[in-house]
């Protein structure tokens, strides 16, 4: 019984000194990567100028106050830089699709960045341009925002003809990569019509990966309504969704209740925020990308999340070259493995993949517990998900918390895999899955 307990409180201390350990070293690295993506910032900002003869916008500046007045102008000012008055002029771009993960993740700079400033607004340094708006306009709302949202948004007024956008230096410039652009191309998403009817979805795949979209949740969900429903007359579907895939398929189905008939889900990133919590977008990140270095797909997750131009380097190696990696990878392999995953996985471009993962899984963390409702009280549509047991990317706690929201879904725990594998490598069990659910469905 002594022995018992003394081997009890070893455990408890190393894993509190494993905890500690992973806490520092974890906080050592991320302060190096902070100062990595404020460097690499400078790099790209000058490169770009050098190829593209203009500053790309990007997300490093910081946090900025803005108050809309009733005219649609925005009044912006930068902490520490000047102020300006700019206007949007479409009722389609909504700000509240636009995730503020984007534009606000703390670090090392931006607290040393924040701090600054507080000192500076204790001397009464305050902008006296923004002190006069926020006197003069105190009906206006008032929220943070980034002035390269302003930017983009601006950039996609008017700014509807695909066909004469140029790839970025350090995209891929490759003839599937930008058979879209062409004249000749039509601006949908590319699927494949065969049953069941698969998409890529837009800046996946072969997908149109316009520069100037931002990816919200409307554009993604208009593209499919556009390329798919409309395009094909589809009256009943059955929505089959992996990992971030997931939460399109939620939002799809709560707009369309009286079409779908199905939902298949696998590996949903479902975290429900907690009620008091101010920033939900905030504390889906963090679960996300917990700044931590291990486990290996927590550092993984984190470096994408968190940082802009590290992940910007990362799609130049990888996403510009796609060509090239799959070539070697298939004289490695003499051929012997399908690469149709890492194609997928390779093709996209930085701004699709950035805002994608920011604008769709964070930026919906307040609007996907009303989809998960909306789809529980429609009583025609079967709810089925499939989960990884060793999945390390998103936690099988995701899915049971799924099943809270509705009772009635069917959890299929799958032993020995992970996220991957839950679909490759057992690709004719889950086409039998699926056709014994969606024949469930129509008997039903």
């Amino acid at each position: 019984m002594q022995m018992t307990s003394v081997m009890g409180k070893s455990r408890i201390i190393l894993t509190m000194s494993a905890r500690f350990i992973n806490e520092a070293i974890s906080f050592l690295v991320f302060c190096f990567l902070d100062l990595v993506d404020f460097l690499l910032c400078f790099l790209f900002k000058s490169v770009d100028m050098l190829f593209d003869s203009e500053f790309r916008p990007c997300y490093c500046s910081s946090s900025a106050k803005e108050a809309i007045t009733s005219g649609g102008k925005i009044l912006v000012s930068e902490q520490g830089g000047e102020s300006k008055i700019v206007s949007l002029s479409s009722t389609k771009l909504m700000l509240e699709d636009i995730s503020d993960t984007l534009y606000s993740r703390p670090s090392l700079v931006s607290e040393v960045s924040r701090l600054t400033m507080n000192e500076l607004k204790r001397l009464k340094l305050e902008d006296p341009i923004l002190a006069q708006s926020k006197r003069g306009n105190s009906r206006c709302s008032s929220f943070t925002v980034n002035t390269t949202i302003v930017e983009m948004l601006q950039g996609k007024i008017g700014k509807h003809d695909v066909h004469n956008q140029i790839p970025r230096w350090s995209d891929c410039d490759c003839k599937e990569c930008c058979s879209w652009i062409q004249p000749s191309s039509k601006t949908t998403l590319y699927v494949k019509s065969q049953f069941p009817t698969s998409v890529d979805l837009l800046g996946f795949g072969k997908s149109p990966k316009p520069s100037e979209s931002l990816y919200t949740l409307r554009e993604h969900l208009d593209m499919i309504e556009k390329s798919v429903l409309e395009a094909h007359k589809v009256e009943s579907f059955h929505i089959v969704a992996h990992s971030l895939g997931s939460i399109l398929a939620l939002a799809l189905a709560a707009k369309y209740p009286q079409y779908v008939k199905s939902i298949t889900l696998l590996a949903p990133p479902y975290y429900p925020v907690p009620k008091g919590e101010a920033q939900a977008t905030q504390y889906v990140m963090r679960q996300i990308a917990p700044r931590r270095v291990w486990p290996p797909m927590a550092f993984g997750a984190s470096l994408v999340c968190w940082y802009e131009h590290i992940t910007r380097m990362i799609c130049f190696l990888i996403c510009k070259n796609h060509r090239l990696w799959i070539f070697l990878t298939r004289l490695i392999t003499r051929n012997r493995v399908r690469t149709f995953l890492l194609e997928g996985f390779f093709s996209h471009t930085h701004n699709a993949a950035w805002h994608t993962l920011h604008n769709i899984i964070c930026g919906t963390a307040a609007k996907l517990g009303t989809y998960l409702e909306t789809v529980n009280e429609n009583r025609n549509c079967k709810v089925t998900i499939f989960h990884g047991k060793n999945d390390e990317v998103i936690p099988i706690e995701c899915s049971y918390d799924v099943v809270k929201m509705i009772p009635s879904a069917e959890l299929r725990v799958i032993d020995d895999k992970d996220h991957i594998t839950i679909v490759v490598g057992r690709q004719k069990d889950f086409a039998r899955e699926l056709e014994e659910i969606w024949n469930s469905t129509n008997k039903s």
